[in-house]
C-alpha cells in the first residue's frame, strides 16, 4: 500500500510499505479520508513524532471501513464504517479506570505515536476505536471530520452552555465555525472573532455572525450582538495572548472563559485584564481533546449520530481535498503559507 510517512523532521514522503495483517483483536480499515490537523503541520516541518519514532504514517482525523480484522475480532465489523478515535490507552491508570481516555499516563496515538491514517489502510487495536456511522449515504470525508468536531462540541460542554446563553468564539477556523454550530444544537447564541478577513467571510458565507476583531471594538461589537450585555461563555480558539485578553474583556461577570487554542508562544495579558479576572469572578477551563467514555456521554458517537441525522453539517467547510501523493506538496503550502485553508485533507474518492 501507499503511505505518507515521516523520516525526520521535514522529511515528508510517499512510501509503498506492505499492508498490515490484523491478528488478534486487531481490526483493519481502508482509509476513506484523513484531515490534516493544525498540529499536523508543526509535527511535519519543526517537532517531529511525539516520541521522535520514525518512519511514522501521521494523520489522526480520519474515517475508514472495515476490510478485515483478526481471529478474535467480530467477523460481523466486516464492511462497517465510521469514524476512528486515535488514542490508545492503557486502561490500566487512574485517569483511565475514571474513563478519562485522553489524560492517559501510557497512552499511543494514531498518528502521531503509532501509524495512523495518511495512508491507503490503517490497523487498529480492536474494535472500541470504531464508531460506527449508521448513515450510508453520508461522505467518508464528512466522518472523518469526526474528530475536530468532536474537540468542539467538548469545549462547548464544558463551558456549561445551555439554552439562551450568548456564546462568544476567539478563532473562525473550522473548530470555531463548529463550535458555533454546537452552541445552535444547545440552543445557545452564537457570534465569532477572527483577525483575517479571508476567513470572517467565509465563516460569514456559511451562516455565522463573525467580525473582524483587528478592525472593530470587541466589547462593543459584544454589547451590540447581545443587546448591551456581555458574553455568558467565551471560548478562546487560537491560543494567542491578545485574544485571551479580550476574551476577558467581553465574558461577563461570574461568566466562564474556555481554553481551547493550544498556545504557539508565551501567553501575556494586561494588568487590567489579569484584574479583571479576579473582580468579575470569572471561572477559566482548560480543555484536552474530547470524551471518549459512554458514562455519562460519548461525545464521539454523539458527533457520529449528529452527523448522521443532519444536525450537523461539516462537509462545507472543507476547502481543500487531496490524493496520497499530492499530500506532502500539500502540507509543505500550508506551512509556508501559499494557501489558505478552512480545512483540508486527503481523501481516497479524489
Amino acid at each position: 500500500m501507499k503511505a505518507a510517512r515521516l523520516h525526520a523532521i521535514d522529511d515528508f514522503r510517499i512510501d509503498k510499505i506492505e499492508i498490515p495483517h490484523p491478528k488478534g483483536e486487531e481490526i483493519l480499515v481502508k482509509v476513506g479520508a484523513c484531515g490534516i490537523c493544525g498540529s499536523d503541520i508543526p509535527r511535519i516541518f519543526e517537532l517531529g513524532t511525539s516520541k521522535q519514532k520514525y518512519p511514522l504514517v501521521i494523520g489522526h482525523e480520519f474515517s475508514g471501513t472495515v476490510v478485515a480484522v483478526g481471529e478474535k475480532a467480530d467477523q460481523s465489523l466486516i464492511g462497517k464504517r465510521g469514524a476512528i478515535f486515535p488514542c490508545i490507552p492503557c486502561r490500566k491508570c487512574e485517569m483511565c479506570l475514571a474513563g478519562e481516555y485522553v489524560m492517559c499516563e501510557d497512552y499511543g496515538y494514531l498518528g502521531s505515536r503509532d501509524d495512523g491514517g495518511f495512508a491507503e489502510y490503517c490497523l487498529l487495536p480492536n474494535a472500541w476505536h470504531l464508531v460506527v456511522s449508521e448513515n450510508e449515504n453520508i461522505s467518508d470525508d464528512a466522518i472523518s471530520m469526526t474528530e475536530p468536531c468532536t474537540v468542539a462540541q467538548h469545549a462547548i460542554r464544558k463551558g456549561n452552555v445551555t439554552a439562551g446563553q450568548n456564546v462568544v468564539i476567539f478563532g473562525a477556523g473550522p473548530i470555531g465555525i463548529m463550535a458555533a454550530r454546537w452552541c445552535k444544537i444547545f440552543g445557545a447564541k452564537p457570534m465569532l472573532f477572527d483577525v483575517v478577513d479571508e476567513k470572517v467571510e467565509f465563516a460569514i458565507k456559511r451562516g455565522e455572525y463573525v467580525v473582524n476583531s483587528v478592525t472593530n471594538d470587541v466589547v462593543e461589537t459584544v454589547k451590540k450582538f447581545t443587546g448591551g450585555r456581555l458574553a455568558d461563555v467565551v471560548v478562546e480558539g487560537t491560543g494567542v495572548g491578545s485574544a485571551l485578553g479580550q476574551c476577558i474583556e467581553v465574558c461577563k461577570s461570574l461568566g466562564t472563559i474556555v481554553l481551547m487554542g493550544n498556545p504557539s508562544r508565551d501567553t501575556t495579558i494586561t494588568l487590567k485584564q489579569h484584574s479583571m479576572i479576579l473582580r468579575k469572578e470569572l471561572t477559566l477551563v482548560g480543555i484536552w481533546n474530547s470524551r471518549y467514555s459512554d458514562t455519562p456521554l460519548n461525545q464521539w458517537k454523539c458527533t457520529v449520530e449528529m452527523l448522521d441525522n443532519g444536525k450537523m453539517t461539516v462537509e462545507d467547510l472543507i476547502t481543500h481535498r487531496c490524493t496520497l501523493e499530492e499530500l506532502p506538496q500539500l502540507c509543505k503550502d500550508i506551512y509556508e503559507r501559499k494557501i489558505t485553508i478552512c480545512k483540508a485533507l486527503y481523501s481516497s474518492s479524489k
